[in-house]
């Protein structure tokens, strides 16, 4: 079972925007995203819960197995930069992660076929 996700107006309005365009429109690889945007619970901008992670927000999480931790910045696809731990929304960990709050789990396959739990520890304001 996914974990409730809660996404902003403003993030679902230009996410659209984003996914209806030639160059995304047709891309199966955006299904993923595509899903998580139709169960959201969609609220105002200004109603978005400090603790919910949304693009340009900044999130620490566990790995429930190993114990791992570390900070990942949700961001549009343009401005992703793994060397800085900014993860494009358009990524199966980006579009995994939108709208889950802090102390949710969520099961994750990593790029190499591993399925972990993360579970998000704190979502820390935008930079």
């Amino acid at each position: 079972m996914k974990p409730e996700i809660i996404v902003s107006n403003n993030d679902l309005e230009r996410l659209e925007g984003l996914l209806s365009k030639p160059p995304t429109r047709n891309r199966s690889d955006l299904d993923g995203l595509r899903e998580e945007l139709e169960r959201a619970r969609i609220v105002d901008a200004a109603e978005l819960p400090a603790n919910v992670i949304a693009i340009d927000r900044r999130a620490r999480f566990r790995e429930e197995h190993s114990g791992r931790e570390y900070e990942l910045t949700l961001a549009w696809p343009h401005e992703a930069d793994a060397a800085q731990g900014r993860v494009s929304i358009f990524s199966p960990a980006g579009s995994a992660l939108l709208g889950l709050a802090a102390g949710q789990v969520i099961d994750w396959q990593t790029p190499a076929g591993h399925l972990i739990q993360l579970r998000v520890l704190e979502v820390l304001p935008a930079a």
